[in-house]
């Protein structure tokens, strides 16, 4: 067996290798813990969990020679162990001493299991922070005894804030290195206090440690008898966790996956968020409002007389009711609310900027709807918490907005639901994740608006026009004939009877969207705009023809997503840069390579051509005469 640097006998628990079932049977029904550590850099973030792996005998002999030896060759200790090698896996974080992804790491006592997240602490990871701490019930917030609270440590404590953790302990490090003084303590401890109070954050718990020696980790310190408080591990072991809190709210399952191995067995699965469930309580199913009572619980070890939160059980209903993946099932008398429009917080997670206005994928729970994002109300200065204007959200940046979607979701507020309340946004085009968000509250205008019925629908318009409503959607550079192709068309639908309606983007700039610039928000707030009246007139029957330059995919996807794919038609006006600079009567092109028009679509602003267009012509090889043929020739027959 190596020994340790305190010259001790390190034992694991042999028990894991000797009888495996035993183990297991020992540590089934303990209760689970997830927490991070977070703090500026070098605040001892990774070393703290070394060693409460360390203490909690969860390295193996030949974990703990290659440690041994790590820390000689690349540890920052000298000849004694440097706990945090332990956590920090990648090169580049053994290399700079930092920590730079999450660590997840494993450990358990006698009391409880652990789940900890070593956090990075450079302002630049921030989202990786987030990621750390959106299932975390605990934070423990580390201060470098030395240099006392500094910026990244009020960053940390207010996104823990705002990410719903509640249980805060505020661990003043390396206090070896101070001589263990009382002084210094209080001192960091009332800063601390004074900060914690002015953005919302009730109680903590302050405790001093010293990571590297083991001083109030697992045992109270002979260093510092001034302090009589918990160890941080007697700390952790009696901490309330969420599931316990979340067991006291009312009944919320989102609904993964309907059950149905055969005929006569039909249930629905998912992951119980808050509250308890028992056979024969009344419940709700959301949205659509169907009720019943529960029949039984199954599980794979068979029924129960009751299941709470976070256990993941299968529902059966005493009735054939409609339910389905996405919906949210609820007690009859207590369900939570829908609603379509909401002011959000969101942490902004990707390289690219939000565009204000484009569609995302909004996940919440086991919904996904299609969302957008109205300008930000403001950012937040998290060094400062100041509230700052903002037109759009940057790589780690965090703004309250409101955010609509395309249909009504169930939800309850973050602060009440993390489940129903915490969601992400994902861009269309690439599946990234690119935002995390919590729904504050719903708008009151969302509850105010409703859909108003009226007899005479859009197959009645369509009947009385003897045609089928769609929308002819020109897309191509500036100067490609888009306008010129699309009137062209439209002349010879009107001599074959058709109903139509032109809108060309320069018309429509007159009036409808003479607010908007060129920016690439206002570009996609253009385009949902002409997307919204597009399907007003498909409602009432006719034939749209728009032509815009619509540089972007997504937005073009936006406006197809608000129709049937039947009804919309892609056409790309497929023109070569240069010809279409050639045909540049408006002077436009010269302007933009002469820098006196920003934001110009195949100079300094990207096109991105479609990539499976309905229809395509191109204006080198056709006129525009002969490329509205060839449409209308593909449209036919038109009714």
């Amino acid at each position: 067996m190596p020994e340790t640097q305190n010259d001790s006998v390190y034992v694991t628990d042999r028990l894991i290798a000797e009888d495996i079932d035993t183990y297991l049977d020992t540590h089934q029904h303990k209760t689970m813990l997830r927490f991070i550590t977070c703090g500026s850099v070098d605040d001892g973030k990774s070393t703290l969990i070394g060693r409460l792996l360390y203490d909690s005998k969860m390295i193996f002999e030949d974990q703990l020679a290659a440690l041994q030896s790590d820390s000689k060759k690349v540890g920052t200790q000298g000849q004694d162990i440097d706990f945090a090698l332990l956590v920090d896996g990648l090169a580049a974080e053994r290399e700079q001493g930092i920590t730079i992804d999450v660590a997840y790491r494993f450990f358990n006592t006698e009391k409880r299991k652990f789940i900890v997240a070593d956090c990075p602490g450079h302002e630049q990871y921030t989202r990786n922070m987030v990621t750390g701490a959106s299932t975390a019930d605990l934070a423990v917030i580390l201060i470098d005894a030395r240099k006392g609270v500094l910026v990244q440590t009020r960053r940390h404590s207010y996104l823990c804030h705002l990410i719903g953790i509640r249980n805060i302990v505020l661990a003043v490090n390396k206090m070896d290195l101070v001589d263990y003084a009382q002084d210094v303590f209080d001192k960091i401890v009332g800063e601390y206090s004074e900060f914690a109070k002015s953005i919302g954050i009730e109680s903590f718990t302050a405790m001093p440690i010293s990571g590297f020696k083991g001083d109030n980790i697992t045992t109270l310190s002979d260093n510092m008898p001034w302090y009589d408080g918990p160890t941080l591990i007697e700390h952790l072991e009696t901490v309330e966790v969420n599931s316990a809190r979340d067991a006291s709210k009312p009944f919320r399952m989102p609904v993964q996956w309907v059950n149905r191995p055969n005929l006569d067995f039909r249930g629905f699965s998912g992951q119980i968020a808050t509250g308890l469930v028992r056979p024969g309580d009344a419940v709700r199913v959301l949205p659509s409002g169907k009720t019943s009572s529960v029949s039984k619980i199954v599980t794979m070890d068979g029924e129960l007389d009751e299941a709470v939160a976070g256990q993941s059980v299968t529902v059966c209903f005493a009735d054939e009711v409609d339910c389905s993946r996405g919906d949210v099932i609820a007690p009859a008398d207590n369900p939570p609310a829908v609603a379509d429009q909401f002011e959000v917080t969101i942490v902004w997670l990707n390289d690219d900027t939000m565009h204000v206005g484009r569609a995302y994928w909004l996940k919440i729970g086991t919904q996904t709807v299609s969302a957008t994002v109205r300008q930000p109300k403001y950012a937040v200065n998290v060094n400062t918490m100041e509230h700052m204007a903002a037109k759009t959200l940057d790589l780690n940046a965090i703004g309250v907005a409101e955010l609509s979607t395309d249909r009504p979701i169930i939800f309850e507020p973050y602060t009440d639901n993390r489940a129903l309340g915490g969601f992400i946004l994902i861009d269309k085009m690439t599946n990234a994740t690119v935002a995390a968000g919590m729904i504050n509250f719903s708008l009151r205008r969302a509850q105010n608006v409703h859909w108003q019925p009226t007899d005479i629908d859009r197959e009645a318009h369509a009947r009385l026009k003897n045609q089928t409503p769609k929308v002819l959607w020109f897309t191509g550079l500036s100067g490609a004939g888009k306008s010129t192709i699309a009137n062209e068309v439209e002349k010879r639908l009107n001599l074959m009877n058709r109903h139509t309606f032109l809108l060309d983007g320069d018309n429509v700039r007159h009036g409808l969207n003479k607010d908007l610039g060129f920016t690439e928000a206002d570009r996609i707030e253009n385009i949902r705009r002409v997307g919204e009246v597009s399907k007003l007139m498909v409602d009432a029957g006719l034939i749209v023809l728009t032509a815009f330059i619509s540089p972007f995919r997504a937005e073009r996807q936006m406006v197809r997503a608000m129709l049937s794919d039947e009804e919309f038609i892609e056409i790309y006006v497929d023109t070569p840069l240069e010809v279409a600079e050639a045909h540049d009567v408006k002077g436009l092109y010269k302007k933009a390579r002469s820098g006196e028009l920003k934001n110009f679509t195949g100079i300094d602003s990207p096109y991105e051509p479609p990539m499976t267009p309905e229809i395509r012509v191109n204006t080198a090889e056709m006129t525009a005469a002969e490329a509205a043929d060839y449409i209308v020739r593909k449209l036919m027959p038109l009714k």
